[in-house]
């Protein structure tokens, strides 16, 4: 039986029986690690609330080789994020991030960029920062360091730089970016304004703090719902969380 131990972030969990529950976590040293705690939901669980979604800590794990479950025997709280949690507007963000790393991601495949990434994104969002903005660079940089990376010099389709016009460009994320009026297909582009498609690739060039700490304005919304397209294509279905967002950012706007 195999001993791990590593830091990790809880991205997301179910019930399972009774009282135990299967974490999902995402974790510097393994990647993605998916993991039985026994008696979870007992109210008296030696674990208590240390398996909330975001929380940072410290996993420690058995592995029997017989499963693809691993049996988590520790999870000591580093950092519990708790004000992420206690917003309704960081949360639904927070989880489609979570999410995002929890479909996209292989199981005990390794990233140090991806955990560090979340870990900022995190961090951002507790200090108080845009929550979309800060899911809209997360996003952006999420997809590229797993090598989905759009596009946007040239169209994908054809390839021609000269061939993508003027005034609002059409991106098609099935085709891997930016696509000219002759590539693109009916049904998966979707129109976005030149502003849009500049401030993708000014993102691309700054630094973290810079990228999070700057505002988007009208861009930050049509590479939002660019990135749930992109995401949805990749998994094969849109994310939970998508629709959560959306209905929360309704409601918003009907009480403002």
């Amino acid at each position: 039986m195999a001993l791990g131990k590593s830091t990790a972030v809880v991205i997301g969990s179910f019930a399972l029986g009774e009282s135990d529950r299967v974490i999902t976590f995402f974790s510097r040293q393994y990647g993605k690690v998916r993991g039985v705690a026994r008696a979870a939901r007992r109210i008296k669980s030696r674990f208590g609330g240390a398996l909330e979604l975001l929380t940072l800590g410290e996993l420690i794990f058995f592995d029997t080789g017989r499963s693809d479950l691993v049996r988590v025997d520790h999870f000591d709280v580093l950092r519990p994020f708790a004000a992420v949690r206690e917003d309704l507007a960081r949360l639904g963000q927070a989880a489609w991030m979570a999410e995002c790393v929890a479909r996209l991601t292989a199981e005990r495949d390794a990233n140090v960029a991806v955990f560090r990434l979340l870990l900022r994104a995190l961090d951002a969002m507790e200090s108080g920062l845009p929550p979309t903005r800060v899911a809209v660079v997360f996003g952006t940089r999420l997809v590229d360091a797993l090598g989905h990376r759009l596009r946007i010099d040239a169209c994908a389709g054809c390839g021609r730089r000269d061939s993508l016009g003027r005034g609002p460009l059409m991106i098609d994320a099935e085709a891997g970016g930016l696509v000219c009026p002759a590539c693109a297909t009916l049904g998966t582009a979707v129109r976005v304004e030149t502003g849009t498609v500049a401030t993708l690739r000014r993102l691309r060039g700054l630094a973290w703090d810079e990228a999070v700490g700057g505002r988007l304005g009208r861009a930050e919304g049509e590479l939002r719902q660019l990135l749930d397209r992109q995401v949805a294509l990749l998994i094969g279905q849109p994310t939970r969380t998508s629709r959560f967002v959306r209905e929360m950012e309704r409601f918003s706007g009907e009480r403002g």
